[in-house]
């Protein structure tokens, strides 16, 4: 009898279901087989869901910065640590270590703000991108539950997408939260590094990460990824990402630092 061997893979929002075993203490049960280490936008984005957890009602995530330091393996529960670092009257600080036997896998850093009336100001506008239902269907590997449409390319022949719109193909609750953690998995998708002259050179596994939420956004929602190259010293690289809706409007920045070597 033949096997189907998508049987086994989660939705994204089943990834982001985690099971509370103590106080501040979460573990994220839902393994599937996978050939290659554990995405790293998986971990983040449950790490994130498992701080959300322990903040009072109202704060949503405004910025997480994050360190991958081991490989991790998807067909193994992950164990989540959140430290209450503060409780402020408008923000509260969090810290995360993510575990899989006994050693950490990535530690982040994440802040909550109740959101405040003020300025709304923009910069840049959105880049030249096409009306994402017109454009071509592009796999983007490692991704749950999401598609993806490929808009025109800013550096032409690169190895994967540089500029991309992407959306959930199921249901989502309208809760904030979900939707910031749904963008962070989406956020260490492909790199902007694919932009730069390679000359034996690619990128490589990240190193750090960092997510900046301006305003709310709904990933069930189109959402462009922007993402451009801005340096390569000593084998590693820097780029850096804009996240904007259809509307033009910016809801989140993006920066990593990965490998930038040779293969081994």
């Amino acid at each position: 009898m033949d096997v189907d061997p998508t049987a086994d893979l989660p939705e994204l929002l089943e990834l982001l279901e985690l099971e509370e075993i103590d106080r501040d203490l979460y573990r994220a049960t839902r393994t599937f087989r996978d050939p290659f280490a554990l995405y790293g936008g998986q971990v983040a984005a449950q790490a994130l869901r498992a701080a959300g957890l322990t903040v009072p009602e109202g704060r949503a995530p405004h910025s997480l910065h994050g360190y991958f330091l081991r490989s991790g393996d998807a067909e193994r529960p992950t164990i989540f640590r959140v430290d209450r670092d503060r409780d402020g009257r408008s923000f509260s600080g969090r810290r995360v270590v993510a575990v899989q036997d006994g050693e950490v896998l990535f530690n982040m850093s994440c802040s909550f703000h109740t959101v405040e009336p003020g300025p709304e100001v923009q910069s840049h506008p959105l880049p030249e991108a096409g009306d994402p239902a017109a454009l071509p269907v592009v796999l983007l590997p490692r991704l749950f539950s999401i598609e993806s449409r490929q808009a025109p390319q800013p550096v032409a022949d690169t190895p994967w997408p540089t500029r991309f719109w992407s959306r959930l193909t199921v249901t989502a609750p309208d809760d904030p939260l979900i939707h910031a953690c749904v963008l962070t998995y989406l956020s260490d998708i492909s790199s902007g590094l694919a932009g730069l002259p390679q000359a034996g050179q690619q990128a490589g596994p990240s190193l750090d990460h960092a997510v900046w939420f301006h305003r709310p956004a709904r990933l069930d929602d189109w959402v462009l990824m922007d993402l451009v190259p801005q340096s390569t010293s000593g084998g590693r690289g820097w780029y850096t990402g804009s996240i904007y809706d259809q509307t033009g409007t910016l809801l989140a920045s993006v920066a990593q630092e990965s490998l930038f070597r040779g293969p081994r």
